[in-house]
């Protein structure tokens, strides 16, 4: 199935039609969520291939076999995609499934059940950066044009999978009104993967001895994960995504904004995020506090 050309657009919002159809985007709506499951959501770019790997080298005690083995679209399917429906029925419970939907098209199904939902958001600087990159690669997304005309659309909310703001607000409103879910940002697990590990390990009910800890810290780095062909997207074929175009994984560090947006670019942003985050408590980190890279 390419479809590289097609774009889906289901309950106003667009999505690539290499990966999704009508059926299995409302498919996903539908779907019977285990007490067991681990669903990991986020927007695109957002850090979602670094979770799906902590939560399989917390599954495995930092053992890597799996995670060295198994491509993650496969470890941690994305419930939306079209090829989803056959594969989650070969998952063994505890399922970890992923999606990039908004929590207005998951939460009532969520509600009826004790699925863990692991939320990770990123600053959406660095978001939007890593998004444009993504354009340049993925022969089903639309070609993104310029920084500033992507800039522009990613800001209206008219980029494919919707609008930045609505996502991590409408999950992010719902923390602290139910124990099963969880919010880690990139920026944590960029600056403290340690601390990071430990805090999903334990909000998963699953604990590791320190060695353990180092195992998942050890493989589950940006630059190991950048050599691992399971992690790296390396697999796609190049009809899919030209790899000659850049890299999946590009550099993954916190603050890499500042290296392409303009005084104007940042201005206009912060003007527009004051505006549509207003009333979120959450907040962002833009770079970090030690220039020096840790990963």
């Amino acid at each position: 199935m390419s479809r590289l050309e097609v774009t889906e657009m289901f309950q106003g919002i667009k999505y690539p039609g290499h990966l999704h159809t009508q059926e299995s985007l409302q498919r996903a709506l539908t779907l019977p969520f285990q007490d067991t499951d681990i669903l990991i959501v986020s927007y695109p770019k957002s850090g979602t291939t670094w979770m799906q790997q902590i939560v399989t080298l917390i599954s495995n005690k930092g053992e890597p076999h799996v995670s060295q083995t198994v491509p993650n679209w496969a470890l941690a399917p994305w419930l939306e995609h079209h090829y989803a429906d056959q594969l989650i029925q070969t998952l063994k419970p505890p399922r970890v499934l992923t999606t990039h939907l908004p929590h207005h098209m998951l939460g009532h199904a969520l509600r009826t059940s004790k699925a863990k939902v692991i939320y990770v958001s990123r600053n959406p600087k660095d978001t939007a950066v890593s998004f444009y990159h993504f354009h340049k690669l993925a022969n089903f997304l639309p070609d993104a044009g310029s920084l500033q005309e992507f800039l522009d659309q990613f800001l209206e909310g008219t980029v494919h999978f919707g609008s930045w703001f609505d996502h991590v607000k409408g999950w992010t409103s719902e923390l602290g009104k139910t124990p099963n879910l969880l919010h880690v940002t990139y920026e944590e697990m960029s600056m403290d993967l340690h601390g990071a590990i430990k805090k999903v390990s334990t909000f998963l009910q699953r604990p590791l001895a320190e060695d353990e800890v180092l195992s998942c810290v050890r493989h589950c780095s940006f630059s190991s994960m950048k050599e691992n062909k399971m992690s790296n997207y390396t697999l796609v074929p190049g009809e899919i995504m030209d790899h000659s175009k850049g890299a999946f994984m590009r550099r993954g560090k916190v603050g890499d904004w500042k290296n392409f947006f303009t005084q104007d670019h940042n201005q206009h942003f912060d003007e527009v995020l004051q505006e549509k985050m207003h009333g979120c408590s959450v907040e962002f980190v833009w770079e970090e506090a030690d220039p020096k890279e840790r990963l």
